[in-house]
C-alpha cells in the first residue's frame, strides 16, 4: 500500500511539473487549448459556437444591444483579433472596416473567415449617398443556403488550424446544417399558406433575401443602413399601400428605434410585430443563451400571424 501511495505521489508531482512550466510559459496544457475565434456578428457567432463547441473559445466582437451597421471597431478590438487564432466576419458589404484590420494584422498565423466567399448575393436596395450603386445586400444568413455555405467557410477554418480534431468539427457542421435544412422546410410548409404576401418593414432594408427564397412581395421603409431616412414621400406611398391592400400588420426592426413602425401603424391602424434579423442580441438574450435557430422561429411565427398563414 506504502509502494503505491509513493506511484499516485509521483504521478502528482510529474503532472503538476507539467502544469507548472505550462503556465510559466503562459500556455495551456495541449488537452486544454482551445481555439480562440473572433466573429463579428451573432449568426456567425452562434454558427462558430457550435462548431467549435467545447473546443474553441468564440468571443462576439459586436457589443450586446448594439446595431451591427453602426459598429466600429476600437482600438482593443483589433488587439483582440491580433490575439485570436481565427477571425470570422460576414464580408465587406457588412463589415467594409475588416479589410484595413486584416492587411495590418501582425499575427501570421492568423485564419481569416470570409464568410460570404461562395454566397449567392443580391442587389442591395439604394436609398441615399451613403448606400453606393453596385452594393450587394449584405444579410445573407438569411437565405439558408447562404447560412449553409458560411458554416462550411467556418468549418475549413477550425479543421485548418485543428486538424486533429477535424471529424469532430465536421460532425457538429453537419448538425447544424441538419437544422437548417428543418428549419428551411418550416418556412416553406408555413409560408405556403398565407392570405397575404407583403411584408412591410418599419426598418431597413434587411429581409430581401428571405423575401425571395420564400416568393414574398417586401416593402422596407428603409435603404440597407438602417440611418438611412426616408422621406416624406416614401412614407406616404407605403401608408397608401398598406390601406389599399387592407395590410394589417407592420413589422419592426430589433435593437432600432420602431419610431417609423409606428408613424405607419399610426396612419393606417396596423398592428406591430418584431421582426429579427439576427444581427445582434441584447445582453440578456445573450445571456439566456438564445440562439439563431430560436430568432428565426420567434420571426416565423410573427409571419405567420402577419400575413394570416395557416
Amino acid at each position: 500500500m506504502r509502494f503505491k501511495h509513493l506511484v499516485i505521489l509521483f504521478i502528482f508531482i510529474v503532472l503538476s511539473g507539467v502544469f507548472s512550466a505550462c503556465a510559466k510559459r503562459g500556455e495551456e496544457p495541449a488537452q486544454m487549448k482551445k481555439l480562440k475565434v473572433i466573429t463579428t456578428l451573432f449568426p456567425i457567432y452562434d454558427m462558430a459556437q457550435n462548431i467549435g463547441a467545447d473546443k474553441a473559445e468564440v468571443s462576439l466582437l459586436l457589443p450586446p444591444g448594439m446595431e451591427a451597421h453602426s459598429f466600429e471597431p476600437k482600438s482593443g478590438d483589433i488587439v483582440k483579433i491580433n490575439k485570436a487564432d481565427v477571425f470570422v466576419y460576414t464580408g465587406k458589404f457588412m463589415e467594409p472596416w475588416a479589410d484595413d484590420i486584416i492587411k495590418g494584422t501582425v499575427n501570421k498565423n492568423l485564419i481569416v473567415v470570409d464568410a460570404s466567399r461562395g454566397t449567392k448575393m443580391i442587389p442591395g436596395v439604394v436609398q441615399d449617398a451613403d448606400e453606393p450603386t453596385g452594393s450587394l445586400d449584405p444579410h445573407i444568413w438569411l437565405d439558408f443556403d447562404n447560412a449553409k455555405i458560411m458554416v462550411r467557410n467556418i468549418v475549413r477554418a477550425f479543421q485548418l488550424k485543428d486538424g486533429a480534431d477535424k471529424e469532430f468539427y465536421e460532425k457538429k457542421a453537419n448538425g447544424y446544417i441538419d437544422k437548417l435544412t428543418k428549419l428551411d422546410s418550416l418556412y416553406k410548409m408555413t409560408l405556403t399558406t398565407c392570405k397575404h404576401r407583403e411584408i412591410v418593414y418599419g426598418g431597413h432594408y434587411a429581409f430581401g433575401y428571405l423575401a425571395k427564397r420564400y416568393g414574398l412581395k417586401y416593402l422596407a421603409a428603409q435603404g440597407v443602413a438602417p440611418d438611412a431616412e426616408p422621406t416624406a414621400s416614401d412614407l406616404v406611398k407605403l401608408v397608401e399601400q398598406i390601406k389599399r391592400d387592407k395590410i394589417k400588420y407592420v413589422f419592426y426592426e430589433e435593437l432600432t428605434s420602431p419610431k417609423i413602425a409606428e408613424a405607419i401603424a399610426g396612419e393606417t391602424k396596423a398592428k406591430m410585430l418584431l421582426l429579427n434579423a439576427a444581427h445582434n442580441l441584447s445582453k440578456d438574450q445573450l445571456d439566456q443563451g438564445l440562439s439563431f435557430f430560436d430568432i428565426l422561429k420567434r420571426d416565423l411565427e410573427n409571419l405567420r400571424v402577419g400575413l394570416e398563414c395557416k
